[in-house]
């Protein structure tokens, strides 16, 4: 993913303590280095990891339940009695679906961080970690202790997470836009998600969402903006201009009725893009590659231009990992970097017989075609097996979860 369109055959990834050392034809790996372990995959695929940009992984435990008043259920579960446990195992179920799907990296929002943070770890996954943030006089000092307890992590980083562009205050905002410069720390925040959120806005402040963070000095570099369904013409050369990165999170929007974001014309604006599953709806998956495709047929359908499959394929790998401020270490297959890596049988039926790997990969691809996954070097799944995770235990809880929002019972 470092040259556009370029696609190496008969290649091998040399890693070593968790980087990759070099990427070089198989032949001359074979007469340079004398390896102890070698993986061949010799009908594969073997790329970057995929990013998914934005998740509330926890929220994954409300497949398969029929309960459907979200906004109690969600506050009974997320952060009254059980909430620590339901952020954890909710956070194991996403981990799972994720790695299954060759996501390496992804980005949650939750309540509880130190939950997300150490179900991660545990699994070997890499995450960036929203720190929520609200107008509680205390919720950034307890911000701090989560950045402070992971800070030089490897395979944790941390940003501030505010829940909207509309609920909090101006003085709130500006503490925090304060406190993300001396931090030189990320925000992460959903803005133009609805024409409802919009119009609030124009209510409450006078002033559209991005032009309100604007006004407060909080559109730069360092924000990532989710959702953009409903950005303008002017919206969108504001973010180019200042340098904002965006999560498109299409399936999501789809699922929640706000339509779908103009993918063509934030693509030719240059603005950093990623993608990801979202969450907090009863049907929402970590499926990035359906992500991916969809992005890929939505700027098809606006006309395509120079957006191409490799395009899609970038804005889910390297694209995220830009997006995330992680790009000097992830994201390409690059000597020095973290051997992040996803590996996709090209052999089966779906991608036979193989013309273009990367278009054949964006269109007819999915997750049933990874085969292996590593991050830092740790292979997470092997031959479709996870390495680490306890699926089935896994699962037990899940279900366990999901029999007590069907009956109505309060978790115990």
């Amino acid at each position: 993913m470092t040259v556009r369109g370029k696609v190496l055959e008969h290649h091998a990834l040399v890693v070593r303590d968790g980087r990759i050392l070099d990427l070089l034809p198989a032949a001359a790996a074979t007469e340079r280095y004398s390896c102890t372990v070698v993986v061949h995959r010799p009908a594969h695929l073997l790329m970057p990891g995929m990013v998914n940009a934005d998740t509330h992984a926890a929220t994954s435990l409300y497949r398969g339940s029929s309960y459907r008043e979200w906004g109690a259920r969600n506050a009974q579960l997320e952060q009254g009695v059980g909430g620590r446990e339901f952020a954890r195992d909710g956070m194991l179920a996403a981990i799972a679906e994720m790695l299954r799907g060759g996501v390496t990296c992804f980005a949650d929002r939750g309540y509880f961080p130190h939950e997300a943070a150490r179900a991660a770890v545990e699994q070997g996954m890499r995450i960036v970690i929203g720190i929520p943030v609200t107008e509680a006089p205390d919720c950034l000092t307890e911000s701090l202790n989560v950045r402070d307890e992971y800070r030089g992590h490897p395979l944790i980083s941390t940003v501030f997470a505010p829940h909207g562009a509309v609920s909090l205050s101006d003085a709130a905002f500006a503490r925090l836009a304060a406190l993300a410069d001396e931090l030189d720390a990320g925000i992460v925040i959903d803005v133009h998600e609805s024409a409802a959120e919009i119009a609030d806005s124009m209510a409450r402040h006078g002033a559209r969402p991005l032009e309100r963070l604007w006004n407060l000095g909080l559109v730069t570099p360092a924000l990532r903006a989710i959702h953009m369904v409903h950005a303008t013409a002017p919206d969108i050369e504001l973010a180019q201009r200042c340098g904002i990165a965006v999560s498109f999170c299409p399936q999501s929007s789809l699922k929640s009725g706000f339509g779908l974001p103009a993918v063509g014309a934030f693509a030719a604006s240059g603005i950093r893009l990623s993608v990801g599953s979202g969450g907090g709806a009863a049907d929402q998956t970590q499926d990035i590659w359906g992500e991916m495709k969809l992005l890929a047929l939505l700027a098809q359908a606006a006309g395509g231009g120079a957006h191409s499959a490799w395009d899609s394929l970038a804005i889910a790998t390297c694209g995220g990992a830009a997006a995330l401020g992680l790009d000097n270490d992830v994201g390409t297959l690059e000597a020095g970097k973290w051997a992040d890596v996803c590996c996709v049988d090209l052999g089966g039926p779906a991608t036979q017989p193989l013309g273009d790997p990367v278009k054949q990969l964006v269109f007819c691809g999915g997750r049933d075609g990874v085969t292996d996954v590593w991050v830092a070097g740790r292979p997470l799944v092997s031959n479709g097996e996870m390495t680490r995770l306890d699926w089935p235990d896994v699962a037990a809880r899940a279900g366990a979860w999901a029999l007590r929002m069907n009956t109505g019972e309060s978790p115990r």
